[in-house]
């Protein structure tokens, strides 16, 4: 498993929360580090990115040596690098997630401007399966979306820059607006495990939300609808990073597009549910929930 992200010097997104995925769901992470941040629970203080040339010797220190099943690639701040990434993934014959990462939970730019275009003519068409939120949704196509039809204008029009598969991630949503159920247009189904994968409010606490969170998986054809309840927990720190690192652990172990996602929701609902406090603002999922669970699990009961 290969991520090309930024770092994330708090550890609870970013190059950190995507090695700390993979290795909860048993594959073996490599990194590429495409910028470096000075970064919190309180928010994001400074960022610097890599040149462009750091970028590709990494990725091809890894990949013509060990090989790689899966790639997911999460912040690259500029054209240059989004270019560059988008030709190393061209030439790569494995599995791509693209998270389009455009602002941090706290709402700092980590996308130049410039390197929108980039991302859509370049990146998106690399990608087996995008991962945007309602937020980069609109930076990149304009389409804005406050309920669950809106959702699918949104994924039609991502869909339309090339990626086989888009993930639209509703956690923006209003708890009063209305429901798309089961069966509802052609190709339709409905799936209820895991939670939202949104940046913003995925699954957790969100004031005016929805009481679930439903995302959309859709190729254009099939028709894929995830929901869960929210969890009232407002340490949802790197879930959006968390969601694309388990969506491609899961395609590097040979699932199909809409297993890989199921699954990868189930991991996310998990870690959200069990987010932690860390310093003074938002923390972390928490990437071992399922450890700790099994420890628990697997202890002596305690005399009272």
């Amino acid at each position: 498993m290969l991520t090309v992200a930024g770092s994330d010097s708090g550890g609870g997104a970013g190059i950190q929360a995507d090695l700390k995925t993979m290795l909860a769901l048993g594959t073996h992470g490599m990194s590429v580090v495409t910028a470096v941040t000075a970064q919190n629970s309180l928010g994001v203080q400074g960022a610097w990115e890599l040149p462009a040339e750091a970028v590709r010797a990494q990725y091809r220190s890894v990949v013509d040596d060990i090989g790689v099943q899966a790639v997911k690639t999460g912040m690259l701040a500029s054209p240059e690098l989004v270019e560059c990434v988008a030709e190393l993934l061209a030439g790569t014959e494995a599995p791509v997630v693209v998270d389009p990462v455009g602002v941090s939970k706290h709402g700092d730019s980590l996308l130049a401007a410039s390197a929108l275009d980039s991302v859509r003519t370049k990146l998106l068409p690399t990608a087996t399966v995008a991962t945007p939120n309602l937020d980069e949704v609109a930076q990149l196509t304009g389409v804005q979306v406050e309920t669950e039809d809106g959702m699918r204008r949104a994924a039609a029009a991502v869909l339309a820059f090339g990626p086989r598969w888009v993930v639209i991630k509703g956690g923006h949503l209003r708890a009063d607006e209305g429901h798309l159920r089961d069966g509802s247009g052609a190709g339709a189904s409905s799936d209820s495990s895991g939670g939202s994968g949104s940046d913003s409010g995925a699954g957790g606490a969100v004031p005016g939300g929805s009481a679930e969170a439903v995302d959309l998986l859709t190729d254009g054809t099939e028709e894929h609808w995830l929901r869960a309840p929210r969890h009232d927990n407002r340490h949802t720190h790197g879930t959006g990073c968390t969601l694309a690192s388990a969506i491609a652990a899961h395609l590097a172990k040979g699932q199909s597009v809409p297993e890989a996602v199921r699954a990868a929701k189930e991991y996310v609902t998990g870690a959200i549910a069990a987010g932690f406090a860390l310093g003074g603002g938002i923390g972390p999922v928490d990437h071992g929930w399922r450890f700790r669970a099994t420890a628990e699990s697997d202890s002596p009961p305690t005399r009272p």
